[in-house]
């Protein structure tokens, strides 16, 4: 398989493990064993994939306008590739896999070719020690390469993609997995963003990049509650909750210095969590 520097395969391949989220929040729980909700349609898979296709998922978009605006690239944001020999639970796995993923775009953003190839390798560490290689064809790389500039082949290979991993999570039960991957690349993402500077609060563009990271933890949230039973998943809410609660006490179009400071801290300490 080969190796690539477009950062369009971490968006492409992001995109699969938000519509899986996506699509686990629509099941509703059952009284039995048997997995119940709506029936998967492939057409409304298609539309969503469409959607998410153009414009691209918040990991890439927080990245890559930080390089729009002159931002410049320190590696030592990203979360070191030794710590990979860490991560020993599920849990573990699957939130460091979701923050090499945001790193990897991060990387990929700035062209930083080592690195890229560094960020590939660990991810590829991290979905092998979750098995969940075979949720994924060999070949989808060399596929999202190939059409990339073919919206209309992309969302082929996507929805198919989509489909096998969907089938492959839930037949095993662990829908909650893409979500905890989710969990990580947001919260990497919006670390990197609040502590690429330290002037953040008095860059206008970097405001209204964090401010635009409100919906997005909203609907992450709103995934997340679904399963909240699940205790890798309340304890990950748990720790999402005063980020949340500080988001939603903003007001639209403002945010006062406190609350970017809070935001600031809180991020801090929940992705210094999430690594260790």
């Amino acid at each position: 398989m080969k190796l690539l520097f477009n950062p369009k395969i971490a968006i492409i391949l992001s995109a699969v493990v938000l519509l899986v989220s996506a699509c686990n929040m629509n099941r509703k729980p059952s009284g039995n064993n048997e997995q119940s909700g709506e029936k998967l349609e492939k057409a409304n898979v298609e539309e969503s994939v469409r959607e998410f296709v153009y414009p691209l998922p918040t990991a890439f978009e927080a990245t890559e306008m930080l390089n729009r605006i002159g931002a410049a690239y320190i590696l030592t944001l990203s979360n070191p590739l030794s710590n990979v020999e860490r991560y020993l639970t599920e849990k573990s796995k699957a939130i460091n896999l979701g923050i090499y993923g945001a790193d990897l775009s991060y990387a990929s953003t700035y062209n930083q070719k080592q690195a890229t190839i560094d960020y590939m390798d660990v991810s590829k560490k991290l979905v092998d020690a979750l098995n969940i290689s075979g949720a994924v064809g060999e070949d989808i790389i060399d596929q999202i390469e190939a059409n990339q500039d073919n919206k209309d082949s992309l969302v082929s290979i996507i929805t198919n993609t989509f489909y096998d991993t969907y089938e492959f999570l839930n037949q095993a039960d662990r829908g909650s997995v893409s979500m905890l991957v989710l969990a990580g690349s947001w919260v990497e993402a919006l670390y990197i963003v609040t502590h690429i500077t330290e002037d953040t609060f008095q860059n206008k563009e970097m405001v209204k990049i964090v401010m635009d990271q409100k919906a997005s933890l909203n609907t992450l949230v709103e995934l997340m509650s679904v399963v909240k039973d699940n205790p890798a998943i309340a304890e990950t809410l748990s720790d999402l909750s005063l980020l949340h609660q500080t988001y939603n006490s903003i007001e639209e179009g403002a945010i006062t210095q406190s609350q970017m400071q809070i935001i600031t801290d809180e991020v801090y300490r929940v992705r210094t969590k999430m690594v260790e």
